[in-house]
């Protein structure tokens, strides 16, 4: 039950942001924007580190193993895992380029699809993460407790609220109904809580390879930070405003580990 109500609370960020959508009569203002997508990269930055990166390796040192080495191969196979995916499934960045109005109503469908496939293809690590931090405090010598995966889960969720309204209020101003800019910003979370349940149950049966998970996981979102969220708060004028939401976020996941972890 404990883990259902973890997993569950980054999936929750993402629908308390979507829901923005019956509250905000316009787009995010891009000064905003930017502010939310910083502090979103800097949130995911720190918990690679803090959360999955250092536990991995000092899970490997109190097996007397090479400290490096989980870390190293698992951090790389969770960048090329997701550089596949964002090859293979054709998807939108966070924000479009093409002017408004320039797009039929077919574009604006496809638009839509590409834009969900985005988001969900950002939230698999982000699942993965929690779901192989919580399976870590299941296990003895994983240096994660139940309060650092709970703070992970947590820090994600704060992260998630943004990308929730980033994904609803667009749809909503393009035309879509109040109601199915919301679902789509609903469904756009709900492989986070599926993502974490698979990963416990994989890490579970092989246990010796968690530090690798940790890792992988770590990598898939950074790989995220690198390819999406950098590059579109940093887009156009005003980009220390992104520079300024990063490092807050940053700050912010950092405390929530070091405290509760």
């Amino acid at each position: 039950m404990s883990e259902l109500i973890v997993l569950s609370i980054p999936f929750l960020g993402t629908s308390l942001g979507a829901a923005m959508v019956f509250f905000l009569k316009e787009k995010i203002p891009p000064g905003i924007e930017k502010l939310l997508l910083g502090f979103a990269a800097g949130v995911m930055i720190a918990a690679s580190v803090w959360s999955l990166l250092i536990p991995s390796i000092e899970m490997t040192e109190s097996r007397n193993g090479i400290a490096w080495l989980p870390a190293l191969v698992g951090f790389l196979f969770g960048i090329t895992f997701l550089l596949i995916l964002d090859m293979v499934i054709p998807h939108l960045h966070l924000k479009s380029t093409e002017p408004e109005g320039s797009r039929s109503d077919k574009a604006c469908l496809s638009k839509t699809t590409m834009m969900l496939f985005a988001v969900t293809l950002h939230n698999i690590p982000e699942g993965m993460s929690v779901g192989v931090a919580y399976a870590g405090s299941m296990m003895r010598g994983a240096g994660i407790t139940a309060a650092g995966a709970s703070a992970l889960a947590l820090g994600i969720a704060i992260q998630n609220f943004p990308e929730g309204a980033i994904i609803s209020l667009p749809l909503c101003g393009e035309g879509m109904s109040r109601g199915r800019a919301f679902a789509y910003g609903i469904l756009s979370g709900v492989v986070e809580p599926v993502g974490g349940f698979i990963t416990i149950l994989i890490a579970g049966m092989v246990s010796p390879l968690l530090p690798y998970f940790l890792a992988f996981a770590a990598g898939a979102m950074m790989y995220v930070v690198i390819e999406e969220l950098i590059p579109e708060c940093q887009d156009g004028p005003h980009s220390n405003i992104g520079t300024i939401g990063a490092a807050l976020g940053f700050a912010l996941m950092m405390v929530l580990d070091v405290a509760l972890g």
